[in-house]
């Protein structure tokens, strides 16, 4: 018998009950559904909505429940739905009818929004501290890397040398925009959706606020339509996890190229590539090419959820069970991808010298030398054709910039003199750019010193919110019996 099915006279299709079942994926929420169930029986006493012992019944039946799900006690049947009606089941042969008093003054519309936020609030906390390991494992190597110069690269054609501790920090400054993102994504998701009923409130007398003091939520939804139909929350961190999935997918890309022989100017550890089952000597990067192509999965969660939402009358309908395997998912493809690359990154080995061959093999310095010209009060696009003759007389006798004479510098104008071969030497060309944001050492000196600020009060961030995700602690069954009694 349904705990629904009063008002039926037929019991369920099978092929309907398999197909609208979800506890083949939410079961993943039995430890939020536990915690929130908790928190709401706690306030029905402190209330008087229920009497106190029933509560501390409830209650201590609840831990049992807990206890055995930790324990592998237990089975989750297709019949019983979802996560919320199973618990419920589970309660009420714990502790006989009194467990179906669980569910006065709420519906699973809000019990079920209630487990989607405390659940990823709590993983909304592990991404984002993963994501600072990663700018950290980042900025580590920027540190290493102040004398490690590289070609820069536009359309993936050699631009104008740059330090690698330079171009690893435009990387570190997009996870920086990920972490702000996904903080500010977090205080929206840390809303308290219970109390809202199936859409209209509830005729108890219940307390809410009492409800997000105990689960520690920083607000409270105020209109109860929608408590139970928002999932602007998913969707906006599904739209954050796209765009950081974006940001790890680039640089993938990137370290697939470098490590490749073509390029080769890093090396991967061993522990973070595969092999070829007929080819002995590959050895490839598989890791960073799954996370490049995983992106594509997480983009398409969002799109999903977008979908499904986008012609939704108010306020719930079943549609919005869809909400929850794209989230799962996402959450793991992106938790996977972060816990990996941080030591990826942190054990790679960068060929300095591969590097700076690569930089002096290239015409990159040749806008310095346009620059060069321009000192000398050459317009600069007259310089730009200077130049670009230059070049084609190069690429012609099979010499670069730096491997011409002054006689031959002079036949392109006869303003440049001797001081042109340290105007064009990488080092100058690279410290020339000593400008805010340039890739000049001082520069990227300040842009790691700042970052390093920046990580402070994000690290405080994380430790004033982290108490709030600990869905383990967030109601102990005895203190909230006592909490209830005051």
């Amino acid at each position: 018998m349904k705990l629904w099915g009063g008002r039926f006279t037929k019991p369920t299709n099978q092929l309907v009950e398999e197909y609208t079942a979800s506890i083949s994926f939410d079961q993943k929420l039995w430890r939020q559904d536990i915690v929130g169930s908790s928190a709401h029986v706690a306030m029905l006493g402190k209330c008087g909505i229920l009497p106190m012992d029933e509560v501390s019944l409830i209650l201590n039946g609840l831990k049992k429940v807990k206890d055995k799900i930790e324990h592998g006690q237990v089975t989750f049947l297709v019949s019983h739905e979802d996560i919320h009606m199973n618990i419920e089941k589970m309660l009420i042969e714990e502790i006989g009818p009194v467990g179906g008093k669980l569910h006065t003054g709420r519906s699973r519309n809000d019990q079920v929004a209630l487990d989607m936020h405390l659940y990823l609030r709590e993983k909304l906390m592990e991404i984002i501290q993963l994501a600072y390991y990663l700018q950290d494992a980042l900025l580590e190597q920027a540190e290493k890397h102040l004398d490690t110069v590289m070609p820069g690269y536009t359309h993936l054609q050699r631009a104008q040398p740059v330090l690698f501790g330079y171009h690893l920090m435009a990387y570190v400054s997009m996870l920086g925009r990920d972490i702000e993102r996904l903080q500010q994504c977090w205080h929206r998701v840390n809303i308290l959706p219970l109390g809202a009923g199936a859409l209209a409130g509830t005729t108890f007398p219940i307390d809410r606020e009492f409800v997000a003091s105990m689960l520690q939520f920083d607000d409270i939804y105020l209109n109860s339509m929608d408590a139970v139909s928002d999932r602007d929350f998913i969707v906006e961190f599904l739209a954050d996890a796209s765009l950081l999935m974006t940001h790890l997918s680039r640089i993938c890309e990137e370290m697939v190229i470098w490590s490749s022989q073509e390029f080769s100017f890093i090396e991967l550890d061993d522990a973070f590539c595969t092999g070829s089952s007929i080819m002995p000597q590959k050895k490839n990067p598989d890791v960073a090419e799954l996370v490049r192509g995983k992106t594509g999965r997480v983009y398409g969660n969002l799109v999903g959820l977008l979908t499904v939402l986008k012609g939704l009358p108010l306020a719930y309908n079943k549609d919005m069970q869809e909400d929850k395997e794209g989230m799962f998912d996402t959450v793991a493809t992106l938790h996977g991808a972060l816990a990996l690359l941080t030591p990826m990154i942190q054990t790679m080995q960068v060929k300095s010298d591969r590097m700076r061959e690569a930089v002096t093999k290239d015409f990159s310095n040749a806008t310095d030398l346009a620059d060069y010209l321009v000192t000398k009060n050459i317009p600069f696009r007259q310089a730009h054709e200077i130049v670009g003759k230059a070049v084609l007389y190069c690429i012609e006798q099979q010499k670069y910039l730096l491997d011409l004479s002054m006689e031959e510098f002079k036949e392109f104008s006869p303003l440049i003199e001797e001081d042109v071969y340290h105007a064009l030497d990488i080092d100058t060309v690279v410290n020339a750019r000593n400008v805010l944001g340039g890739t000049a050492r001082v520069q990227v000196e300040k842009q790691i010193a700042a970052y390093r600020e920046r990580q402070v009060p994000s690290q405080e961030w994380i430790k004033q919110n982290s108490q709030k995700v600990m869905v383990e602690s967030l109601v102990d069954i005895g203190s909230g019996v006592k909490r209830a009694s005051l």
